[in-house]
């Protein structure tokens, strides 16, 4: 729900609200995009198949996060749809968040508990993400803050 919240801060476009609120249904559950499809509508699927990796199931996730993540970036890259950036923004946000309380109790043994656990990689990835979504939402209170979490976790300060 707190992707769903933060989406609510940038759009009224209740397809998006809508794929905020499933955004991790296909990669954590049995559901598929076709299911969201025939509930929710194509454009919500189409939102929510944007932000979904293909897990590679059978494969060790730590073996295969750096593909995963490439391959989901090259999607975020490629899009034009703001809605999808917004959602990205929007889960993001809330995944960071989460990693910020945790690392403000554990500190860098935070990173014990993901699958890639060097946090360079994980650096790259979130500050990835941040330069591909400034153009469109740099000037958000939601970029804003995903920035400052990044400086402030992976950068050394603000």
């Amino acid at each position: 729900m707190e992707v769903a919240s933060i989406v609510g801060t940038m759009t009224v476009d209740l397809d998006v609200h809508a794929a905020a609120v499933v955004h991790d249904a296909v990669e954590d559950t049995s559901v598929s995009v076709d299911e969201i499809a025939a509930k929710l509508g194509d454009r919500v699927a189409q939102l929510v198949d944007a932000e979904t990796e293909d897990k590679r199931d059978g494969r060790p996730p730590e073996e295969t996060w750096k593909l995963r993540k490439e391959e989901s970036l090259k999607v975020l890259a490629d899009s034009e749809d703001r809605g999808v950036k917004i959602l990205w923004m929007g889960d993001k946000l809330a995944n960071l968040s989460a990693i910020h309380r945790a690392w403000v109790k554990m500190g860098d043994a935070v990173w014990e508990k993901f699958n890639q656990k060097d946090p360079a990689e994980q650096g790259w990835y979130y500050r990835t993400v941040a330069d591909l979504l400034k153009p469109d939402l740099g000037d958000t209170p939601a970029w804003q803050r995903y920035d400052l979490l990044i400086r402030t976790i992976f950068e050394g300060g603000v």
